[in-house]
């Protein structure tokens, strides 16, 4: 079974499902959206982060690179990607954590491990695991042994995904998953091709199917303003969620902040929000009160 990589395992959530959830972060997305907040988590092989504030100019990682891929300067430690290998000795040796490496491979056994250590959490607060990335679904078969493994122990299980995958992989995820997080962005296909990079109708077509098995479905719909808050969007959005089989799923509206532009500084990658804005409270309201309209369950944040 190929081995997906892990960017991060977050303890004590709050916003990734009821109760106190471990949120396991899958690293590759098929998905390029704009406004990613997690842009370590889009590649699928590990990467190298870097932060010129805290290098302490140490030259450590200058000796230990097998590579010879770091250089120290006059502005801290500059990296030939061409040479660089992501072994990670930089980050070894690194003291005050300015070289890090995003992407580590577990195994089901270990990840197992974690989850066992919070159920103690989960007992209490009526909590459990969520799967997210990245895209889970780019990692079924993996997924899936996680699913059936917290499953058989009684751990509630949740799948954060843009439902972009293939349908009979989804189908066969939620025979073993307990609620999706599933995101809504765009409704119009070429706008989200531009600002997603697909577009949309697979994802569609995949909320359909899974709405129709009787899945326990949350939409959410990161609301940003200048891209998916206008009412024609919004309307079209609510109306097709009103639509699908089964339980209504309640819809949450995730206002957009740019809080991610560090971390694409640590990637030396642009982060272009030109376009993109926070919803003032006022347009919240307005995209919460068009939602309810149909008759939908909508709550704001979080």
């Amino acid at each position: 079974m190929p081995q997906p990589l892990i960017f991060d395992i977050k303890r004590y959530s709050i916003n990734d499902g009821p109760g106190i959830r471990l949120t396991i972060f899958f690293k590759g997305c098929p998905l390029s959206c704009r406004w990613c907040h997690n842009p370590e988590s889009l590649a699928p092989g590990a990467q190298k982060l870097y932060t010129a504030r805290k290098c302490l100019g140490c030259g450590e990682c200058v000796k230990v690179c097998p590579r010879q891929a770091c250089q120290l300067s006059a502005e801290g430690i500059v990296t030939d990607v061409d040479l660089c290998q992501v072994c990670g000795a930089c980050a070894e040796v690194c003291p005050s954590r300015a070289s890090e490496i995003s992407g580590r491979a577990y195994s089901i056994a270990e990840l197992m491990a974690i989850i066992e250590k919070e159920t103690p959490f989960f007992d209490q607060s009526g909590g459990g695991v969520t799967f997210s990335g990245g895209e889970p679904l780019l990692h079924t078969p993996f997924l899936l042994d996680l699913l059936m493994r917290c499953g058989a122990r009684d751990i509630h299980r949740a799948v954060d995904t843009s439902g972009y995958g293939k349908t009979a992989e989804l189908l066969a995820v939620a025979k073993q998953t307990d609620l999706f997080l599933f995101d809504l962005k765009l409704m119009d296909a070429a706008r989200h091709q531009e600002f997603t990079g697909v577009d949309n109708r697979l994802i569609l077509d995949n909320l359909r199917a899974l709405a129709a098995t009787g899945a326990q479905i949350e939409i959410r719909v990161p609301l940003i303003a200048g891209v998916n808050d206008d009412r024609p969007n919004l309307e079209q959005l609510a109306g097709f969620v009103a639509q699908l089989a089964g339980t209504r799923p309640r819809l949450n509206l995730l206002p957009f902040h740019n809080v991610a532009e560090h971390k694409y500084q640590k990637l030396d990658q642009s982060y272009v929000v030109a376009g993109m804005a926070a919803p003032t409270a006022e347009s919240l309201q307005r995209a919460a009160e068009i939602c309810s309209a149909h008759g939908l369950v909508v709550s704001v944040g979080g």
